[in-house]
């Protein structure tokens, strides 16, 4: 596929979201409450649709009840109103799919045949497999001149990793179609740093190497790992949030 479709900047374009490692705790904890959260507030185009891949055994119809388990629970009641929830679950499509191999990617491309929205690939999966789901939506020709694709930090587990994942990510997608997400950055205190640094006389003159010896940073957060221990066992801590 080469057509070209509405671009992506205004947010009355709909679009088709292909979202791999759709059943993962990324996916179901913060991705589809916000894909919720912004259908519900009207910022989603009616047509906009969305893709769910995942390795696991299910139909559609099953795939639309887990998500809607985890919004009914991730979410607050007033933010749970029966008329949003059935619209957004109704964009929900769900394709079983092993992401290392070719084999099943032809759907990808079906289920965008005739489509004139621009498509985002969602990339909520281990970065040792960007390149190869990358290298297989090309393969089987999913892709159009304006797809663009999200990837999730961490990429890699060094410098020698990361230049290897980018550098295939990169062989498919051009670098001003690539989005790296870093979902602390984003993160309230985060941002705050800077102003708290520089904008207050207290630590103005006091925050640097001659009066600070040590740091110490403590992450207090309100869930465990729960069922993530490969995924923690194979990225760390450190990696998955800085």
């Amino acid at each position: 596929m080469s057509q070209s479709h509405a671009p992506l900047g205004d947010p009355n374009h709909a679009i088709d979201l292909a979202l791999f490692g759709a059943l993962g705790d990324l996916a179901m904890r913060k991705l589809f409450p916000a894909l919720y959260h912004l259908d519900r507030e009207g910022l989603m185009p009616e047509s906009t649709r969305i893709m769910g891949l995942a390795r696991q055994e299910h139909d559609t119809a099953a795939f639309r009840q887990l998500v809607k388990g985890a919004l009914q629970k991730r979410l607050k009641k007033e933010e749970q109103d029966k008329a949003s929830l059935e619209r957004f679950l109704n964009r929900l499509e769900y394709l079983k799919l092993d992401f290392a191999t070719a084999e099943g990617y032809d759907a990808i491309r079906q289920w965008r045949e005739g489509s004139k929205r621009p498509m985002v690939v969602y990339l909520s999966v281990a970065a040792r497999i960007y390149g190869d789901i990358c290298r297989n939506l090309q393969a089987s020709n999913s892709l159009d001149d304006d797809t663009r694709v999200v990837v999730e930090k961490p990429i890699g587990y060094d410098l020698a990793s990361s230049e290897e994942i980018n550098d295939a990510i990169g062989a498919v997608f051009p670098e001003s179609r690539i989005y790296r997400i870093d979902h602390y950055l984003g993160k309230e205190t985060v941002q705050n740093l800077i102003a708290l640094r520089f904008a207050n006389p207290l630590f103005g003159t006091q925050w640097n190497q001659n009066h600070i010896s040590h740091v110490e940073i403590t992450v207090a957060e309100k869930v465990g790992i729960e069922g993530r221990w490969g995924y923690f066992d194979d990225a760390g801590q450190l990696r998955d949030m800085v």
